[in-house]
């Protein structure tokens, strides 16, 4: 295959030259010259752009992405980092099931007042001590 410029990588992957750009400045990807005033790049960038992606979608930081590649750039994925991460997913899962039922109660019950309603009275305790909160939110 053949060497890529920066429109046709951009064409391919759906991702803005400007991330691009920002990705090289930041190591994740590395162009291979230029051709004229355009960045070129291996053929093999955009199945990189792609593993970059898919840690993007799972909540990787660009500097736990950069971990994912030796420096040969062959991928080198730290599984315990995956297992972490998957937890994180299985706690934010565990959150958010436990508020949607919670909202999904209050959207719905009988009671007159939501405040004469057992369970959502442990709701409002449960937030009053810090157990429920905004996602992305360190406790206060």
């Amino acid at each position: 295959m053949k060497p890529l410029d920066i429109a046709e990588v951009a064409r391919r992957t759906g991702m803005p030259a400007s991330t691009l750009r920002y990705y090289e400045e930041r190591g994740l990807i590395a162009s291979i010259g230029r051709r004229g005033m355009r960045r070129i790049f291996a053929p093999g960038i955009v199945e990189r752009l792609a593993l970059i992606a898919l840690g993007r979608a799972a909540g990787l930081s660009l500097d736990e992405i950069a971990t994912m590649f030796a420096p040969d750039g062959l991928p080198r994925i730290d599984r315990a980092m995956l297992h972490a991460k998957a937890d994180e997913i299985d706690a934010s899962i565990r959150r958010l099931t436990a508020m949607r039922d919670g909202l999904r109660h209050a959207a719905e019950c009988p009671a007159p007042s939501h405040m004469e309603c057992p369970k959502f009275q442990r709701i409002v305790r449960a937030t009053a001590k810090g157990a429920i909160r905004a996602p992305g939110r360190a406790p206060a």
